[in-house]
């Protein structure tokens, strides 16, 4: 069996229905919109799911627009990559992953209808499904596609998953479920990353294989600025990426936009203090239908209005 790569090409898009009022509050309606948004623009690219409560499913198909496919599933929250089924491939068969939610160490409650949401994705799917009696979270890891798995000691050890297995027993369920030669166990997340325990996907992803790109801090009155450093000679082909002379603060987010989007800011990928060369978005591919111009600084503006 074989995950494959972060790179790798989407059949499909899934998103989750911002669902947990009393994360969002007063913002509920600002969530929703963004989601549509991001919705709507990534399915002119490839197709999208919209997961949502039957009370919300109206609403989701108004605002996300006849190119987003809605389905009515019971959910709690609003993350798809730690709730839903983590897929593997063992030839040309599809395996969806079912492995044990428990709301991030129980900290966001309640969770049963999250815990529930693989199984019952995949088999509306028609998926075959495969139970893992681990306590795991998709954003924990980052793999390459060839074997390679990285994640963070201060989440997948953390008392508050699997206080019975050992290190050695993690990496190995990991290495049976998701077809990994080895683990790369980075130290922690970031320092502000109370709500997952330092997720991988914060700090760190694979570009391609062997090829992981990692967060970085350039501010010495950050708590991160130490806890990010790293010499690239410390694990092969580590990169560190600054983007437009700020480090980044959500890796995966930046990963996900990058390989849909035609017009991003360019990306500067340094190597200590010299610069190699500039990453941008892959080749534009053919849109399905007109997407915004990309203006960060409205996106920006947008995320801080959502979030006061």
């Amino acid at each position: 069996m074989k995950m494959p790569g972060e790179f790798a090409l989407h059949e499909r898009t899934v998103i989750c229905w911002p669902s947990r009022h009393d994360l969002y509050g007063n913002h509920i309606g600002d969530a929703r919109l963004a989601h549509a948004a991001l919705a709507k623009t990534i399915s002119g690219f490839e197709p999208v799911t919209m997961i949502a409560n039957a009370q919300d499913a109206e609403r989701a198909r108004l605002l996300c627009g006849d190119a987003v496919d809605v389905v009515e599933l019971p959910l709690d929250d609003s993350w798809f990559r730690d709730t839903g089924p983590i897929y593997v491939f063992d030839g040309d068969k599809r395996i969806a992953g079912n492995w044990v939610f428990n709301g991030w160490g129980n900290k966001f409650v309640p969770f049963d209808k999250d815990a529930a949401l693989a199984r019952s994705f995949a088999e509306l799917m028609g998926h075959e499904v495969r139970n893992i009696d681990m306590v795991f979270e998709g954003g924990s890891i980052t793999v390459d596609g060839t074997g390679l798995l990285a994640t963070t000691e201060q989440c997948l050890l953390n008392p508050n998953r699997n206080p019975n297995m050992s290190r050695e027993q993690i990496a190995a369920t990991m290495k049976h479920e998701l077809g990994a030669t080895e683990v790369m166990w980075l130290p922690h997340g970031l320092s502000l990353d109370e709500d997952t325990d330092g997720h991988v996907d914060n700090i760190a992803a694979f570009a391609a294989p062997g090829r992981l790109v990692l967060q970085g801090c350039d501010d010495p009155d950050e708590a991160d600025w130490l806890r990010d450093r790293l010499d690239a000679d410390e694990e092969p082909q580590a990169i560190r990426v600054s983007f437009e002379q700020r480090s980044l603060r959500a890796s995966h987010e930046v990963a996900v936009l990058a390989s849909v989007h035609r017009r991003l800011p360019q990306v500067r990928v340094e190597d200590g203090h010299r610069v190699h060369g500039i990453v941008l978005a892959h080749p534009p591919m053919l849109c399905r239908h007109p997407v915004p111009e990309w203006r960060p600084e409205e996106f920006v503006l947008q995320c801080q209005s959502a979030t006061d």
